[in-house]
C-alpha cells in the first residue's frame, strides 16, 4: 500500500506551490487577509487531506484569486441524490460560496429528473442548469451529439484561466469512462461507485450453517462464482433456514417496481453479468452491456436477427432469473419497491446476500447501532465480486461501475459556465476531495483511496477499501460508448422488463419488444443524421441462427444453465486483492 512519507509530503508541498505559481496566481489581485482568515476558518472541515494545511490554504487563495470576476455572481449546478452529493450541497456549496464570493446553489434531484433535465438541455438548447453532475454513461450521447463541452478542450481553451493548475487528472480512477473514442475527456469524474455482491459474513460463517448447506448442495457455502451457487445459497436461507435468532430471513433482495429505476437494474450491467455480451474491457466488442453490436463504431443493431444480444438467450434468460429469484427468495415486498425503497432493507438485519447491491450504500450501512454492525464498529456483512451466469466467459465485464461527472453544455451562458467550473473542480480537489470520500465513500482519487486513514477505517467498510486498492476495480466499467442515445434508449428499459415482472409477458416476448424498440429509436438516429460522428447504421435483418453460427455474441442458448455451484472462501478472495494492490 502506498503511503506518503515525510519527504514525500515535502515533494508534495512543492509541487503544489510550483503548480499555482504557474498558474498566475498574481495575475489578478491577491486573496486578503481577510479572504484567506475566511477561507482558513473551513480547513477543520475539510480534514482529513493528502495535503498539508499549508499546502490546502494555498489551492484555495488559488480559487478565491481565479473567482474575483464572478463576485456575486448566482450559479446553479444539479446531482441525483446519495450522501455524497448531500455533502457537497450542504456543506461544500456553502464553504465555496463563503471562499470565493460566488453565490453557488447545489440542487438535488432523482436520477431519473437528471436525466430529464439533460434531454431537455439537449433539445432546446436553453440553459436549466449551469452545470451537472451527469453519469458517464451518457458519454455516448454526449461524444455524438456535440452539446457537451469536451473538458480536455475547454481547459485548453476558453477554460484555461479558470482551470486549477492542481487538478491533476492523473491521480483520477475514472476519466477513462468519461473518455470518448476521440480521446478526449468530456466529463469530469465527481463520484464512482460499483455494483457489487453483499452477503452476511457472520452468518457464513457460522460452523452449523456451513454443515448443513455443505450437506444438502455437495459443496462449501462461500461466495459464490456462478449464478448457480447464488441460487442455491437464496434458496438455502429462504426455504432451508428460514430464522435466524427468531426473525425470519431472506436468501436474496431486490426491487421489481414499474419506475425508471427498474431499467437501470438492467442497464447496469445485468445482461453482461450474465454473459450476454463479448468479450473486451470496458465494454465487450463488438457487442456490449446493452445488447447493442458496434461496427466501426456505428451502433448496428439490438436484435439478435441485426447481430445484437438484447433478445438472445442469455438475455433473456437473465431476465427469467431476475424474476423467479425476487418473487421465490425476496422479502413479499420487495417486487413493489424502487431502488431507493429498497437499498436500505439489507441494513435491516434479515437478508444473507444481494447480488446486484451498490457501494453508494456502504455509508449507510456501516453506521453505528444498526443490526448489520457489531458493537466494535466491524461490520457483519461484507462486498465481493457479483457472481456471473452461464454464458459469461473470462474476459469480458464483471459488473457495473457508476462516475457521476461534472457536464458542461456548449450553449451555457460563457461566464456562469467558468463559475460552475470552478465549483466542479473545488468539490474533487485534494483540498476536500478525501474528507467528501470518507463522509460518502465514492472514491475518485488514487491518493484518497491510499491513504493511510483509509487503511486504518478499511475494517469498518467490509472490503469496499480492498477493492478499490485492487486491479479488480478495472472489470467494472460504466454504460459505454456504443449506447447513441441514454436518455431516449433507457426509457424503453424499464416500461419493457416491468411487463414481464407483473406477468403480462413472458420474458422472451419482452425483450423482442425491447430489441424492436430499441432498433427503432436508432434507425430514427440514422435516417435524420442527427448525430455528428458514429451515428447508428443499422444491419438488414436476417435469420437469427446466421449470428449464433458467429463467434461471440449472439449466443445460442445453452443445454444446461445451471452447471454445477461453484464458491470461494471470502477471505481468500479479499487476500488476493490485498496482494494485487502491492
Amino acid at each position: 500500500m502506498r503511503q506518503q512519507t515525510g519527504i514525500q509530503r515535502s515533494t508534495t508541498a512543492l509541487a503544489v506551490a510550483a503548480a499555482l505559481s504557474l498558474g498566475g496566481l498574481g495575475a489578478a489581485q491577491a486573496a486578503t487577509e481577510e479572504e484567506m482568515a475566511r477561507a482558513e476558518e473551513w480547513l477543520d472541515e475539510f480534514q482529513p487531506s493528502t495535503l498539508t494545511r499549508e499546502e490546502q490554504l494555498a489551492e484555495l487563495e488559488w480559487f478565491i484569486d481565479a473567482a474575483k470576476p464572478f463576485r456575486g455572481m448566482d450559479v446553479t449546478v444539479v446531482s441525483e441524490t446519495i450522501a455524497t452529493h448531500e455533502y457537497e450541497s450542504e456543506v461544500l456549496a456553502e464553504a465555496f460560496s463563503e471562499i470565493t464570493g460566488i453565490n453557488l446553489t447545489h440542487d438535488l434531484i432523482q436520477e431519473g429528473d437528471v436525466i430529464e433535465a439533460v434531454q431537455t438541455e439537449m433539445q432546446s438548447k436553453e440553459s436549466i442548469y449551469d452545470a451537472y453532475v451527469n453519469d458517464a454513461d451518457l458519454i455516448g450521447t454526449h461524444f455524438r451529439y456535440g452539446d457537451v463541452i469536451p473538458l480536455s478542450d475547454y481547459m485548453e481553451g476558453e477554460g484555461a484561466d479558470v482551470t486549477s493548475p492542481t487538478l491533476d487528472l492523473d491521480d483520477f480512477i475514472g476519466t477513462s469512462f468519461a473518455t470518448a473514442p476521440d480521446g478526449k475527456l468530456y466529463q469530469l469524474p465527481d463520484q464512482q461507485f460499483a455494483n457489487l455482491y453483499w452477503f452476511r459474513y457472520d452468518w457464513f460463517q457460522r460452523e452449523d450453517l456451513q454443515e448443513q448447506f455443505e450437506e444438502i448442495y455437495g459443496y462449501e457455502l462461500g461466495v459464490p462464482v456462478n449464478w448457480s451457487a447464488y441460487e442455491d445459497i437464496a434458496e438455502f436461507f429462504t426455504e432451508h433456514v428460514q430464522e435466524i435468532d427468531g426473525e425470519r430471513v431472506y436468501g436474496h433482495m431486490d426491487y421489481g417496481k414499474k419506475d425508471p429505476s427498474l431499467g437501470w437494474r438492467f442497464t447496469d450491467a445485468w445482461l453482461s453479468m450474465a454473459g450476454a455480451g463479448d468479450k473486451g474491457i470496458p465494454n465487450g466488442l463488438p457487442v456490449d452491456e446493452w445488447g447493442i453490436r458496434v461496427e466501426d463504431c456505428h451502433p448496428v443493431g439490438s436484435d439478435v436477427r441485426r447481430g445484437g444480444a438484447v433478445n438472445s438467450p442469455a438475455a433473456v434468460y437473465a431476465l427469467r432469473k431476475y424474476i423467479e429469484w425476487l418473487k421465490a427468495y425476496a422479502p413479499p415486498e420487495a417486487s413493489g419497491m424502487t431502488f431507493s425503497e429498497a437499498g436500505p432493507v439489507p441494513a435491516q438485519g434479515n437478508i444473507a446476500q444481494q447480488i446486484f447491491w451498490y457501494t453508494a450504500f456502504t455509508a449507510s450501512m456501516a453506521e453505528e447501532g444498526i443490526p448489520v454492525v457489531n458493537e466494535d464498529g466491524t461490520t457483519k456483512w461484507r462486498m465481493a465480486p457479483s457472481p456471473h451466469g452461464p454464458y459469461w466467459e473470462e474476459g469480458m465485464k464483471v459488473g457495473y461501475q457508476d462516475v457521476g461527472s461534472w457536464t458542461l453544455f456548449e450553449h451555457a451562458d460563457p461566464e456562469r459556465r467558468k463559475a460552475a467550473w470552478l465549483y466542479a473542480q473545488f468539490v474533487t480537489s485534494k483540498t476536500v476531495s478525501l474528507k467528501k470520500t470518507h463522509v460518502g465513500l465514492t472514491p475518485i482519487r488514487e491518493s484518497d483511496i491510499m491513504h493511510e486513514s483509509f487503511t486504518e477505517r478499511a475494517p469498518e467498510l467490509g472490503g469496499l477499501v480492498e477493492f478499490y486498492r485492487s486491479p479488480a476495480r478495472l472489470q467494472w466499467t460504466d454504460t459505454g460508448t456504443n449506447v447513441p442515445d441514454y436518455p431516449r434508449l433507457a426509457q424503453l428499459w424499464w416500461s419493457n422488463v416491468a411487463e414481464a415482472v407483473t406477468g403480462n409477458v413472458p420474458p422472451q416476448e419482452a425483450m423482442d419488444t425491447l430489441a424492436e424498440q430499441q432498433d427503432r429509436v436508432m434507425q430514427r438516429l440514422e435516417r435524420a443524421n442527427v448525430q455528428e460522428r458514429c451515428g447508428p447504421r443499422l444491419n438488414e435483418l436476417r435469420d437469427a441462427q446466421y449470428w449464433f453460427d458467429q463467434p461471440g455474441a449472439p449466443k445460442p442458448a445453452l443445454e444446461n444453465e445451471k452447471p454445477q455451484g461453484e464458491t470461494v472462501p471470502y477471505d481468500e478472495l479479499v487476500q488476493s486483492w490485498r496482494e494485487a494492490s502491492n
